[in-house]
């Protein structure tokens, strides 16, 4: 793929030109810009590789001068056009890394998804974390916080960029959670058809059933459990873009009077159902308001009912990307199995089974930034440059988190622990219509 192996040719000068012409913010002289790189400048690069592990990586700077962690060939390279670029680099590199990538003042020579890999590999263990590590996260940007009012400025940020550009590189299904690889050769749209179906089996649905969906998407899930199980539903979503979209699609498809999308937060569901399921939405919930989301589980779920959270995690505790948090995702935060025990303990729940997909979402993320590069010009004409390469960023980083188990993606089936109508084997997940 083009983007992910561009190597760029070292003219240092054409680059920071380039990244003025992206970022007008950056205003300092020629001579700032093109002076050589100092002693103390190189010294702190390379006790920045120290606190990142020592990744065999190379920094590049716009005087041809470089920096490398080893004597190991170096699996990419950095490109630093500039001064105030490095500086910044050197004082928040958890921001100003994508910063200065998405206007173009820092270019990557090589794959950027192996650079990512890289990096997230080399990464020490944060509990023997130095001094300055320990500093840059206290410098971090707290994720934004997720009350009625935050949640749907949070949501309205991401999910409401245009149905459009979506459409561009989702499925045709438009699914913007994992995918679901029962065989290698399955394509995207097949593995997200998959997906669907795998949830559906973990809920044990039946015809005559009634499902509550919290956060809904487009509209998929909902539509597949009604078209295909013969069930009712009621999903909630606070994304106006995807909400019109999905009632929209339902009466297309003749489904109106058996899913109703209705636009609220989580916290308003009321009524009663046979199956709750929530399918990429914990991450946007936050870690204070998981005991209100198992109450409202708790209150919505018939005795006898099942319930499914899908969610991407962690193995340990950390914050989303400062980058991330800031430009991307506002508000989110990817939970430990432990950390979502908060979910289901005060309510007496009965976790039945836990898998992790984290493989599945490592190749859904690859079809998906395919995608997105084949469709480039059409996003530089709907948002500019600096969007194209910040999402090329956000994908390509993602794909990293998961090859590297930096994150996790958990499926978690439960029920009131005083069901006894729960499976005996998972044969059900696996049967071949």
């Amino acid at each position: 793929m083009e983007s992910r192996n561009r190597v760029l040719p070292l003219n240092f000068p054409a680059l920071s030109r380039r990244s003025r012409a992206l970022d007008p913010e950056l205003t300092a002289s020629p001579s700032t810009l093109t002076a050589h790189t100092s002693r103390v400048e190189k010294w702190l690069v390379h006790k920045l590789l120290e606190v990142m592990g020592n990744p065999p990586i190379r920094f590049v700077f716009w005087d041809g001068q470089e920096v490398a962690s080893s004597a190991a060939a170096p699996t990419a390279s950095v490109i630093v056009g500039d001064r105030p670029t490095l500086l910044r680099l050197l004082a928040q590199p958890s921001v100003h890394f994508g910063d200065a990538y998405s206007a173009g003042r820092l270019d990557v020579e090589g794959d950027l998804v192996k650079l990512m890999e890289t990096v997230f590999a080399a990464r020490p263990d944060p509990n023997r974390a130095g001094m300055w590590a320990t500093l840059s996260r206290l410098l971090a940007r707290r994720p934004r916080t997720n009350t009625l009012g935050g949640s749907r400025e949070n949501i309205h940020h991401h999910y409401d960029l245009s149905n459009d550009f979506y459409r561009l590189w989702l499925d045709e299904q438009m699914v913007y959670t994992c995918a679901y690889y029962g065989a290698e050769s399955m394509t995207l749209d097949e593995a997200q058809v998959a997906k669907m179906d795998h949830v559906c089996r973990k809920l044990e649905l039946r015809p005559g059933d009634t499902v509550i969906e919290a956060g809904c998407g487009w509209g998929s899930l909902a539509l597949h459990m009604a078209k295909h199980y013969g069930v009712t539903v009621r999903a909630f979503n606070i994304s106006r873009e995807q909400i019109a979209y999905a009632r929209e699609r339902a009466e297309r498809v003749g489904l109106g009077n058996r899913v109703e999308y209705v636009e609220s937060d989580y916290r308003n569901i009321s009524g009663k159902c046979d199956a709750f399921v929530s399918v990429g939405m914990l991450e946007h919930v936050g870690k204070d308001n998981y005991t209100t989301l198992g109450e409202v589980v708790h209150r919505c779920l018939n005795r006898d009912g099942r319930a499914l959270i899908h969610t991407i995690g962690r193995n340990r505790p950390q914050l989303m990307s400062a980058w991330i948090e800031k430009r991307i995702f506002p508000g989110a935060y990817p939970p430990t199995l432990r950390e979502m025990m908060d979910i289901f303990e005060p309510w007496g729940f009965s976790v039945l089974d836990v898998e992790n997909l984290r493989l599945h979402y490592a190749r859904t993320l690859t079809h998906w930034l395919e995608r997105y590069e084949q469709s480039i010009d059409r996003v530089r004409e709907m948002f500019d440059e600096r969007f194209v390469r910040a999402w090329r960023l956000y994908l390509s980083g993602a794909i990293a988190g998961f090859t590297t188990s930096t994150l996790q993606l958990f499926q978690v089936v439960l029920a009131h622990g005083t069901s006894n109508r729960v499976p005996w084997t998972r044969a059900h997940l696996y049967q071949r219509d």
